[in-house]
C-alpha cells in the first residue's frame, strides 16, 4: 500500500483488532538532555471524556486518502446544495460560478454520493434545500442562469464558455431585478421531507443504515450574497427560526431517528446576527429578547421541540475559517499557529478584523462558547464544525496547525467536524490526520478517551493526550511550533514502574514520511525527549 511506503514504520509491532499495539517494545534509546523552560505533564484520572471519531471527517477527499485513514463522516454540503433538486439531480452554482444550473453527472448524484459513503462505512451528512427554491430542469448547455445577458446586457464579466451567464455586478455593485424563475421552482420544506423520504426509499431509515444527519441548508445569512438572484432580501431571525423549525419536523417525520443539525453559520456575524443586523446584534435581536442569533436560534428549536414532544435540532454546527487564508509568510505563519486559541482561550484576542481593529468582538473561545450556549439554550444539543481549513496545508506550517486543531477538537468535547478544502494525500496536513489515523502505516489511531494534558508553554509546544479503550494505550501528540529543537521533560501522573514510549514523528526534516524513531524509557511516568523543529510527536505507551 502505498500509505505503508509513505510511513516508515519498524518491524516487531504487530497489531491486535482494532490496530491496537499490544506488543512489547522492542527498541530503545536514551532520552536527551533535557533543556530549562517548557514542562509537559499528563494525569490520566483528569478530565476524562471520549473523544468522538466524527471529529475527523472531510467534506470530500481523495478517496485513497479518506480509504487509508477510516475517515468517520462526510458531508454533502456548500453552496451547490441550497439548491439541489433531488428529482432532477441539478443544482445552481450561485456566485461561486455566473448562476448557472448545472446538471450533476452520474457520479455526483446524491445518491451516488450516499451509495459511495456507505459502501466505504463512512457515516454522512446531507444538506437540504431552505432557502425557499431548487434547480427547475435545465439543459446541459447553454446553461439557465440567475442573471443572463438576455436581461442584463451590462455586467462585470461573463462566463467564457457561457456568455450568456453573467456574474450580477455591475460597476463592482450587485444587480438587482432577477428572476427567480429563470432557474428554479418554489420548494418549501415539504419538498425537503419528500428528498429525506426518497434517500429513506433508497437506503433505509438511519436506524437500519440510512443517512444519519441531515443538515438545516449551508450558510442560510449569506443567501442574499451566494444565492442573491433567488433570494436578494437579508435573511432575519424569524425567517431562519420558522424555515429551520418546519424543515426540521419534515425531516423527523420522514426518518424519526435521522439527527437534524443547523444552522452552519458562515463565520463570525452569522454567529452572532441575522441578515438583518448584519455584524452585531441590532433591532432584529432586540425584537429576539435582545438574542444574538445563535442563542435564538438554539432557544427558538428548543421551543419547537418541547411543542412538537420531541428532539428537532441535534447539532448545533457552525463554519470557522481563521483569517489567514493560505499566505505562507513568517507572519502569516505565525498568526496560523496562534490562532488556533480561538477555539478555546479565553485569554486570546482576535487579531483580524474580529478583533480590536474591526468590530471588537470578546476573546471567541469558540467551541467553549458554542457549549456554554447549548447548555443554557438547548441542553443536550451536540456541537459540529462541518467547515473549517486554517489554510497552507501543502506546508508543514499548516499540517501543524491542523494536528493542534484536531488535538483541541478531541480535549474540548466537539462531536464532530468536517475539513472543507482537504488535503492531497502527499500534503504534509495530510500527515496530520495520519498521525491520529494512521501513524504506522497499520492502521493504528490516537486514543478515544481524552486525559489531561498540558504545557507550560502551548505556543511552543502543545501537547494532547488519551488513552485507547482496545488496550489501555496512552498515546500523547504533542506539536511543536517552532522552529528550533526544544527539549521538554514529561511527568506522568497514574503511570508506574519502568517502561518504553514508541516514538513516531512527522516534520521539517522529511515530508515525504511518518518516522518511527527510537522508544524512550519511561521511569515511573518521567520522560525527557527532544521534539524537533516544525514536528509533530506521538508518543505510545503500553
Amino acid at each position: 500500500m502505498a500509505a505503508q511506503r509513505r510511513n516508515r514504520v519498524r518491524s516487531g509491532t504487530p497489531l491486535a483488532a482494532g490496530g491496537c499495539l499490544v506488543a512489547a517494545l522492542l527498541t530503545t534509546g536514551a532520552p536527551p538532555a533535557s533543556a530549562a523552560g517548557v514542562s509537559l505533564s499528563v494525569d490520566l484520572f483528569a478530565a476524562r471524556h471520549a473523544i468522538s471519531p466524527d471529529i475527523y471527517g472531510m467534506n470530500g477527499g481523495d478517496p485513497a486518502l479518506v480509504a487509508e485513514l477510516g475517515t468517520p463522516v462526510s458531508r454533502w454540503g456548500g453552496n451547490a446544495s441550497s439548491r439541489y433538486n433531488f428529482t432532477n439531480h441539478t443544482y445552481n452554482t450561485g456566485s461561486d460560478w455566473y448562476f448557472e444550473n448545472i446538471v450533476a453527472g452520474p457520479d455526483n448524484t446524491l445518491e451516488a454520493y450516499v451509495q459511495r459513503n456507505r459502501d466505504r462505512g463512512i457515516k454522512q451528512v446531507v444538506t437540504l434545500p431552505m432557502s425557499g427554491w431548487v434547480a427547475k430542469d435545465s439543459p446541459s448547455s447553454p446553461h439557465a442562469c440567475g442573471f443572463p445577458a438576455t436581461r442584463f446586457p451590462a455586467q462585470d464579466a461573463f462566463d467564457q464558455w457561457d456568455a450568456n451567464c453573467g456574474n450580477g455586478r455591475l460597476d463592482n455593485t450587485n444587480l438587482t431585478g432577477a428572476e427567480p424563475t429563470d432557474t428554479s421552482i418554489p420548494a418549501d420544506a415539504s419538498f425537503a421531507g419528500a428528498e429525506v423520504s426518497h434517500l429513506v426509499s433508497q437506503f433505509g431509515p438511519a436506524a437500519r443504515g440510512g443517512v444519519p444527519i441531515y443538515e438545516l441548508d449551508n450558510e442560510p445569512v449569506l443567501w442574499n450574497s451566494t444565492h442573491r438572484d433567488v433570494h436578494p432580501q437579508p435573511v432575519s431571525d424569524d425567517e431562519l427560526g420558522g424555515k429551520s423549525t418546519a424543515t426540521a419536523k419534515a425531516v423527523k417525520a420522514a426518518d424519526p431517528r435521522a439527527a437534524v443539525l443547523g444552522p452552519s453559520g458562515w463565520g463570525y456575524c452569522e454567529w452572532v446576527a441575522s441578515g438583518v443586523d448584519g455584524c452585531a446584534p441590532g433591532a432584529d435581536a432586540a425584537a429576539h429578547g435582545g438574542l444574538n442569533l445563535s442563542q435564538w436560534f438554539l432557544k427558538n428549536m428548543k421551543d419547537a421541540s418541547s411543542a412538537a414532544g420531541k428532539r428537532l435540532l441535534d447539532y448545533f454546527d457552525q463554519h470557522y475559517y481563521p483569517q489567514i487564508s493560505g499566505d505562507k509568510t513568517p507572519e502569516a505563519n505565525a498568526l496560523r499557529l496562534r490562532s488556533t486559541r480561538s477555539l478555546w482561550d479565553p485569554a486570546y484576542v482576535e487579531e483580524s478584523w474580529i478583533g480590536p481593529s474591526g468590530v471588537n468582538a470578546p476573546p471567541l473561545q469558540f467551541i467553549r462558547t458554542m457549549k456554554q450556549w447549548i447548555a443554557q439554550y438547548n441542553p443536550g444539543t451536540k456541537t459540529a464544525i462541518t467547515e473549517y481549513n486554517w489554510g497552507a496545508l501543502d506546508d508543514i506550517n499548516g499540517a501543524l496547525a491542523e494536528a493542534d486543531v484536531l488535538g483541541i477538537f478531541g480535549r474540548e468535547g466537539l462531536d464532530l467536524a468536517t475539513i472543507w478544502g482537504e488535503p492531497q494525500p502527499t500534503d504534509p496536513a495530510a500527515y496530520a490526520f495520519r498521525m491520529y489515523r494512521n501513524y504506522d502505516g497499520t492502521g493504528s489511531k490516537f486514543g478515544d478517551i481524552s486525559v489531561s494534558a498540558a504545557s507550560t508553554d502551548q505556543g511552543q509546544l502543545a501537547i494532547y493526550g488519551a488513552q485507547r479503550r482496545c488496550d489501555g494505550a496512552l498515546t500523547l501528540m504533542v506539536v511543536n511550533k517552532t522552529g528550533a529543537d526544544v527539549s521538554a521533560p514529561l511527568s506522568i501522573t497514574g503511570a508506574a514502574g519502568k517502561s518504553k514510549a514508541q516514538r513516531f514523528t512527522y516534520g521539517a526534516a522529511d515530508l515525504s514520511s511518518i518516522t518511527r524513531g527510537g522508544d524512550l524509557p519511561v521511569n515511573h511516568g518521567r520522560v525527557t525527549t527532544t521534539y524537533p523543529a516544525n514536528s509533530i510527536t506521538l508518543l505510545v505507551l503500553p
